[in-house]
């Protein structure tokens, strides 16, 4: 199995032919192919979908492709970008790598090439973050998904696993409830109060400390050691 397979991509790319065309080319390998038409769309999609690496154009209207990916990296500093630009001038490529791009492609983009680097970038990520340590001796094994305390197993429901992920994906940061709601329950509606019994029951598994609250705001795990 491709290591992408298990990976969602988020395709930003004004020109519409064109996205259509690589999602056509590349979309079956990944777990999920996300396409925004200009930065400002691509950076609500980025907040509403978390995808694992982002592919941008840089000139589009409404917001560019490294005012975007400067914005991104804001946010979530491991995710990869890779630009793909008509433009091969040196201020371009110096923004770009002020901004932290992984990678910069020049156009017309050759699918297999853009294939060939999403792969590299993919064994890179999954290899680096099969394992997240999280601190009070907590781990999660992201290929197994199953968390761990000192070297023991912890059961967790589905819901719970989800749940864990979503805050992994957010190591540091709160996620608001709004968010636990969209990402773990999906369109189904739940009360903040069941929310708070499922907290509860995670917590019982784990301990006070592993899952820390703002009331009102959201969760988020605790790293520290």
């Amino acid at each position: 199995m491709s290591g992408l397979s298990q990976l969602s991509i988020l395709f930003v790319e004004d020109e519409k032919g064109l996205a259509l065309a690589i999602e056509d080319a590349i979309g079956d390998e990944f777990g999920k192919f996300i396409v925004a038409n200009n930065g400002d769309d691509g950076l609500k999609k980025f907040k509403k979908f978390k995808p694992d690496i982002v592919v941008t154009d840089i000139l589009m209207p409404i917001k560019d492709g490294l005012d975007m990916a400067f914005e991104i990296k804001s946010i979530s500093k491991e995710t990869p970008i890779v630009v793909l630009s008509a433009f091969s001038e040196k201020e371009r490529l110096l923004k770009a790598i002020d901004v932290g791009i992984d990678k910069y492609l020049i156009k017309p983009i050759d699918p297999e090439e853009l294939i060939d680097i999403l792969n590299t970038i993919a064994k890179t990520m999954l290899h680096i973050n099969e394992s997240v340590e999280l601190g009070h001796g907590y781990q999660f094994d992201k290929k197994k998904r199953v968390l761990v305390k000192d070297g023991n197993s912890i059961f967790l429901t589905k819901k719970e696993l989800l749940f864990i992920s979503v805050l992994i994906k957010n190591l540091g940061v709160f996620v608001l409830h709004d968010d636990i709601k969209k990402q773990v329950w999906t369109n189904k509606k739940v009360t903040d109060s069941a929310i708070r019994t499922f907290i509860k029951r995670v917590r019982e598994k784990t301990d006070k400390e592993f899952i820390k609250n703002i009331p009102g705001l959201g969760y988020k795990i605790s790293i520290e050691k």
